[in-house]
């Protein structure tokens, strides 16, 4: 199953070549309104998802890419393990590494990760969404490499 990692390098590529852009275009904080709801903005996330542990004075860098190393490493030896049969479930784990590779190369290099893409979801009336906690093209792989995972799971335990 190692063809599918051709998709994890295109996920690490796109994710790195976007976060590349921004810097070069934006000022942090910066809003460029892209379609009612979507903007890009350029920000920076010393911490994990949703900014956890950002303010804890540096040493989740190194946490953090240790972390991001071993899971990458696990999920690349179950990807080479699985059966030709297991598409889906190599497809998302592809995402997971190229997701949390593209991660990594920001906090190794920059200390913090490139986010750029903030959504509105005007219709759920919480703060906490308005603006929706800023994301980058790793980060989107990494989500749907989890459902994707999920699914091909829970279809692959139902009963035939």
């Amino acid at each position: 199953m190692k063809h599918w990692l051709w998709l994890s390098l295109a996920v690490l590529v796109l994710d790195q070549a976007t976060k590349w852009l921004v810097l070069g275009l934006l000022e942090p904080f910066e809003v460029i309104e892209l379609v009612p709801n979507l903007n890009l903005t350029l920000m920076f996330n010393t911490g994990a998802a949703f900014s956890l542990l950002a303010d804890a004075g540096g040493w989740q860098r190194w946490l953090f890419a240790l972390v991001a190393v071993g899971i990458t490493v696990a999920l690349t030896v179950w990807l080479l393990r699985l059966k030709s049969g297991d598409g889906s479930l190599a497809f998302g784990l592809a995402l997971l590494i190229g997701g949390a590779v593209g991660n990594l190369i920001d906090r190794i290099l920059l200390g913090h990760v490139v986010d750029f893409i903030q959504v509105y979801l005007p219709f759920i009336p919480l703060a906490v969404f308005n603006p929706w906690p800023s994301f980058n093209i790793a980060d989107s792989a990494i989500s749907v490499g989890v459902v994707v995972m999920l699914i091909a799971t829970l279809r692959e335990s139902e009963p035939t």
